[in-house]
């Protein structure tokens, strides 16, 4: 399929600024979706720079290739300004929906376009349910009207589980604004399709009213609902636990310097001391 200019420049853009995050923690650190940063130090930059950040090559490579596989079809039927409008409103919709739902766990941080992305697909089957879906690698495809209820109900098991490091929120949000925003910009889609959409919408509305409203149905965390099982540890959890004791490893080079001098270390201090700096 036949991918647009500004699919083409998303694509680069994700792909520059995600390589930069992989080679600069700090450039990471600073743009990355987190709940502190947004809500204390008002950093309301990261809505959108998180997602075109990516922990790994998979992830980065996964999303553009769906962002590809998508894409062209979009920006085709809408024009590229409105592509882009819904390519944006998707993402910061489903960092705001991650945003409103973990709005009391201060530590918790994300990066990647799946938001995004997400919002694409889901305006994808609003105006083409028919369409085909694939995966990579193999010789078959699903209508995306089939497509739509397993992605919800992966999403469900995903938040359910917390048994892998997605932002299933993110997704959720992202996928349920591009579908509304798709309909707003062709509503003579609904009309036409009407039955694939309530099919996909329906469910994914009761299921943000759960997680929201009742959240010990559904056996999951939120800001005022907490389960009994043990926390699962995420990568979220390694990184800083990696934090903390990187920055306890200089300090104890820092505080060996204040008292014997930098001659004291040895070469292997010195050169732990030169990479804990950087």
């Amino acid at each position: 399929m036949d991918i647009g200019m500004i699919g083409i420049v998303l694509i680069t853009l994700n792909c520059i600024i995600s390589y930069k995050g992989f080679t600069n923690t700090l450039f990471m650190d600073g743009y990355k979706f987190e709940i502190d940063s947004i809500l204390i130090r008002k950093d309301y930059i990261r809505l959108i720079s998180s997602g075109f950040l990516h922990v790994s090559w998979i992830h980065l490579i996964f999303n553009m290739m769906s962002l590809y596989a998508f894409s062209g079809i979009l920006e085709i039927q809408l024009g590229w300004l409105y592509f882009l409008l819904l390519y944006l409103v998707s993402l910061i919709g489903g960092n705001l929906f991650a945003l409103y739902i973990h709005k009391n766990h201060g530590d918790y941080s994300a990066v990647g376009a799946s938001g995004a992305i997400s919002g694409i697909i889901f305006a994808c089957i609003a105006l083409y349910p028919g369409l085909g879906i694939g995966f990579f690698g193999l010789n078959f495809s699903i209508p995306s009207y089939i497509y739509g209820p397993l992605y919800i109900l992966y999403t469900i098991y995903g938040i359910k589980s917390n048994r892998d490091n997605i932002g299933h929120e993110a997704h959720l949000g992202g996928a349920l604004v591009g579908m509304l925003v798709a309909l707003v910009l062709v509503p003579s889609a609904f009309l036409a399709n009407y039955l694939t959409i309530l099919l996909v919408l329906l469910p994914t509305l009761v299921f943000i009213y759960l997680i929201i409203n009742k959240p010990e149905i559904m056996l999951i965390d939120s800001y005022y609902f907490k389960t009994d099982k043990k926390q699962h540890y995420t990568i979220d959890h390694k990184y800083n636990e990696n934090k903390v004791n990187k920055q306890k490893e200089l300090d104890n080079l820092l505080d060996k310097i204040s008292k014997k001098g930098i001659q004291s270390l040895t070469q292997e201090e010195k050169k732990k001391l030169d990479e804990l700096s950087r």
